[in-house]
């Protein structure tokens, strides 16, 4: 599944020529280059809440700092897997819809029920969900990622680790840049920021602005799919009165107007021949996933809003040695509208609406609140820290995705071979499933959580440190759901009436029903799945709630050798919320005469804990240029939270245990060579469910390493930085990013494997020695690589499957400027 190399390749080469040839005498002016003392103990992470040397935090991360960023193309979560080795970020049916793994663990998307498995934390502000934290980053100083539970100082939900972005505060010095960027896909964008002071060196702000457009890569019979249109701003004020406090206040607003997302057959089974009959060339026949042509006759015109405001305020306090008071403070406005086809073919199946209304089907809202306390000190042995966290989640989501098209009752009378009308339902066809009818459900979630926490490194000789921390988590979630059926549910209500009368569920002689069995169960299961059931319409309103105490913390032991090695060994539990599943869930008895489908009442799931153990060597080597790291680690889930889609409905599982342990490399190389840099990494994870895994919860499951969790994923980043004049600088900067097979379902159905491979990103620069200004050519995905991010079911197409595509190749050129 591979194309070839074209348009990108003749820009870049040309770069890689002119920084390969000879300069003679150039001289190297002053600053021009990399920095060639650049050493190891310039990498600082915040880890553990408190800034220090990434070797002296004994925890797995992978620091990318604001030019590796830029080099890697790295513009939102989703682009960070090119750096970051064990990492995959994926999205499916929207944008909003992504999910980050961290060693093969991670949350499947789609159910907004469910929450993280790897916390986004943006500036100290937790984002309730990955796809909310999906956006533009700005200006970002650098992005740490933390593997493992992280939960004692991030909280909840960062069982698998955690995604801290740090972005750029605003600077007492005047300072202005601009960037335009113009791709392929008749793509452009441009951005602009101004920092300095407002009032001499106490007040400063700094503003970024941004937009960006690009037509769709999925071509479709309309709009293609899976373009990008938005906009974006940020701004902050800085205040900083005396030398022992500042405040920061930060406001940003994002719009996104864009059509996501699009999807391709990747198997047909025996629907082909009915979607071709009602819709002819609705479907590829056969499929063909590397021409991204996307079916799809409904709209996915989607309307994403992510706005807020922030409050960071740091105290060195005159007590317990200068301990220094933090208080950050933070609400945040998330929303989607907008609609999708839902079958992903030509034929009018099943669609969500797309409407503009402030109750928009298809709508699903989060408002978070949430305010952080901490208070940190350190004497000559003893580094502490004390802190309290609140928060409280308001979510929204309305229902639509199983909205009748102006097909579907015929397609459903071609599954039971024309006898819907006769044998099943006795009304006349196109009266049955009225197009523009269907499920209608509410869901109202609430959440209020607070915890206390500490965490604390006491060095018991010079070179031994233990650091042992705590936190203590309450949470409460209450659930009011609405449920409706436009229509009462009524081609089930009356076909379970004829079977009743007949003192009998009625065959389907020679239909696709009783041929193939959609979902194994026959007609009833189609007339009367929890879709169409009237029993939730006339039950209609279901509350739930639920309360959770945990106690979750770490201990970690430290013991530096030398200046140049230190070794540790760490424990740590994390926890991960449970929740209800927002989506309707139903009995599997769908035969009954006379029984409508039961509406499951109770569709809470238990929260998700995770002990995890690590041995780890941090190396710095050869006068500290070289840093070499290698841990090894075992992590042991239990009632891991399994979200799983049949082709109608998701529903939330726990599974009894989930095991992941493997070893982690990370190295970096300031090379000899002048201006030349390596980085990389490798990641070695078993992550697998046991072969004791009960088996209804799904027959590929025990034994089997989990969906999206590929045994080996390696990263590897090269730049090079040379003077080709007193006046010009060339730069060249390559990433890539290599994994094993892996599947991409949640059920491992071997359909949806996908084979190892290897996405590239390049760029090459020229600069002027002051750095004001840069022209750059780039591509991402150079090779064009072709791959599945997410299989699935084909909704209601027995034996059919769809994918989400990974994004093709793009490429383009980038202006930048200083002033």
């Amino acid at each position: 599944m591979k194309r070839t190399l074209f348009a990108a390749a003749s820009p870049l080469a040309a770069g890689l020529a002119l920084l390969a040839a000879p300069t003679g005498a150039l001289a190297q002016t002053a600053g021009a280059a990399e920095d060639t003392t650049a050493t190891v103990d310039e990498i600082v992470v915040t880890a553990q809440m408190r800034e220090q040397s990434l070797q002296d935090v004994p925890v797995v991360v992978t620091s990318v700092n604001a030019q590796q960023l830029q080099d890697a193309g790295v513009r939102d979560i989703k682009d960070l897997t090119i750096v970051a080795p064990g990492l995959t970020v994926t999205s499916t049916s929207s944008s909003a819809i992504t999910t980050a793994r961290i060693r093969g663990i991670g949350t499947v998307g789609d159910n907004p029920g469910l929450e993280s498995s790897v916390g986004v934390v943006i500036d100290g502000v937790y984002r309730p969900r990955n796809g909310v934290a999906f956006s533009d980053l700005g200006e970002t100083e650098r992005i740490e990622v933390l593997k493992g539970p992280q939960g004692t100082l991030f909280g909840k939900n960062t069982t698998a680790g955690v995604i801290n972005i740090i972005t750029r505060r605003p600077s007492f010095e005047l300072g202005a840049t601009s960037e335009a960027q113009f791709t392929n896909y008749d793509g452009f964008g441009g951005s602009i920021s101004l920092t300095g002071p407002l009032v001499g060196d106490t007040v400063a702000a700094r503003v970024y602005v941004a937009a960006r457009e690009r037509d769709g890569y999925y071509k479709t019979a309309g709009k293609d799919n899976n373009d990008q249109s938005f906009y974006t701003g940020r701004a902050q004020i800085l205040f900083a009165p005396t030398e022992t406090f500042d405040l920061n206040v930060s406001m940003d607003y994002t719009k996104r107007d864009e059509r996501c997302c699009g999807a391709v057959q990747i198997q047909n089974g025996a629907t082909q021949a009915i979607i071709n009959a009602l819709a002819p060339g609705g479907i590829a026949i056969p499929p063909d996933p590397d021409s991204f042509r996307d079916y799809s006759n409904r709209s996915f015109l989607k309307t994403v809003k992510d706005q807020g405001w922030a409050a960071e305020a740091n105290w060195r306090t005159p007590w317990l040695g200068g301990a220094k008071l933090t208080s950050i403070t933070a609400l945040r406005h998330w929303s989607q509208t907008g609609g999708s086809d839902v079958d992903w073919t030509g034929a009018d199946i099943l669609y969500a609406p797309t409407l503009r209304l402030s109750s928009n089907p298809g709508s699903s809202k989060f408002q978070t609140f949430t305010q952080e306390v901490r208070l940190a000190g350190a004497t000559d042995r003893l580094d502490w820290l004390v802190g309290a966290f609140y928060s409280r989640e308001k979510l929204g989501l309305h229902v639509r995705t199983v909205t009748y098209g102006t097909q579907y009752e015929q397609y459903v009378n071609a599954l039971f071979g024309g006898t819907l009308s006769p044998v099943f339902t006795g009304r006349p066809l196109g009266t049955t499933f009225v197009a523009g009818q269907g499920q209608d459900d509410l869901y109202r979630q609430t959440e209020e959580g607070f915890s206390l926490f500490t965490n604390n490194s006491f060095r018991i000789t010079e070179g031994l440190e233990l650091t042992v921390g705590l936190r203590y988590t309450w949470e409460e979630k209450d659930l009011k759901t609405f449920w409706s059926n436009t229509d009462g549910g009524i081609g089930c209500a009356t076909a379970l009436a004829r079977a009743a009368a007949a003192g009998g569920p009625l065959p389907a002689n020679g239909s696709l029903i009783r041929a193939g069995g959609l979902l194994a169960s026959g007609p009833y299961q189609v007339l009367c799945a929890a879709s169409n059931s009237p029993r939730f319409g006339q039950i209609r309103n279901n509350d739930q709630s639920l309360d959770e105490e945990k106690l979750t913390g770490t201990a970690k032991l430290a013991y530096r050798f030398s200046p140049e090695v230190m070794a540790y060994a760490s424990y740590a539990r994390g926890y991960k919320a449970g929740g209800f599943n927002l989506d309707r869930i139903a009995t599997t008895n769908q035969t009954v005469p006379g029984q409508p489908t039961e509406p499951v009442l109770d569709t809470s799931f238990a929260p998700e804990t995770v002990d995890s153990y690590e041995l780890g060597l941090k190396n710095t080597l050869f006068n500290r240029k070289v840093l070499l790291n290698v841990t090894g680690f075992y992590q042991r889930y239990d009632d891991f939270q399994l979200n799983a889609f049949n082709g109608l409905v998701f529903t939330v599982a726990s599974v009894p245990k989930v095991i992941s342990k493997g070893v982690d490399l990370d190295f970096i190389w300031f090379t000899p060579m002048e201006g030349l840099t390596l980085n990389g990494g490798v990641t070695y994870a078993e992550t697998y469910y046991p072969r004791s895994t009960p088996a209804q919860l799904g027959g590929n499951l025990p034994g089997s390493r989990l969906s999206l969790a590929p045994l080996w994923s390696g990263s590897l980043g090269m730049t090079y930085e040379r003077n080709l004049s007193d006046e010009l600088i060339g730069r060249v900067a390559v990433n890539a990013k290599s994994v094993s097979s892996y599947n991409t379902g949640s059920d491992l159905d071997p359909v949806k494997n996908q084979p190892g491979f290897t996405l590239v990103n390049a760029r090459v620069g020229l600069a002027s020695a002051d750095k004001r200004w840069a022209v750059e050519a780039f591509a991402q995905n150079l090779f064009d690589d072709v791959y599945y991010q997410v299989g699935f079911n084909a909704v209601l197409q027995s034996g059919s499957y769809d994918a989400f595509l990974g994004q093709p190749r793009t490429y383009g050129v980038a202006l930048r400027f200083t002033y």
